[in-house]
């Protein structure tokens, strides 16, 4: 699975940015679906998941309510909706893939390449 993730750009505190992250190689209708971050001098961090059918949503306590994750199968790609934008917001974001349950703490099978986020003050 190839993953390509765009969107990211600057915005200013309060804005809002939609990710993408599209898929090749094969459907990911398999693989629970998510995002990480990392932020200047920081650990990488999870940011959200979504499960296979979508039925199941997870995010980390610091994007929740601003943030929302969802997928479209018909075009094998994953969203990551970021309202209300704060300059701690400012990472490279990653969308990754695991196949069956993508949770946080387990490594995930793909990563995708990231996608800079810069959020001003």
């Amino acid at each position: 699975v190839q993953l390509q993730a765009s969107g990211g750009g600057l915005v200013q505190a309060g804005g809002s940015l939609r990710l993408s992250c599209a898929a090749s190689g094969r459907t990911i209708s398999n693989y629970g679906m998510g995002w990480f971050r990392q932020g200047p001098g920081k650990e990488r961090e999870f940011v959200a998941a979504i499960s296979r059918t979508g039925s199941n949503r997870s995010y980390a306590d610091f994007v929740k309510g601003r943030f929302t994750i969802s997928r479209d199968y018909a075009k094998n790609t994953v969203y990551l909706q970021m309202n209300s934008l704060k300059p701690e917001d400012t990472a490279v974001y990653y969308c990754a893939a695991r196949e069956g349950y993508l949770v946080p703490g387990i490594d995930p099978d793909y990563w995708g390449q990231g996608t800079q986020v810069t959020v001003s003050s």
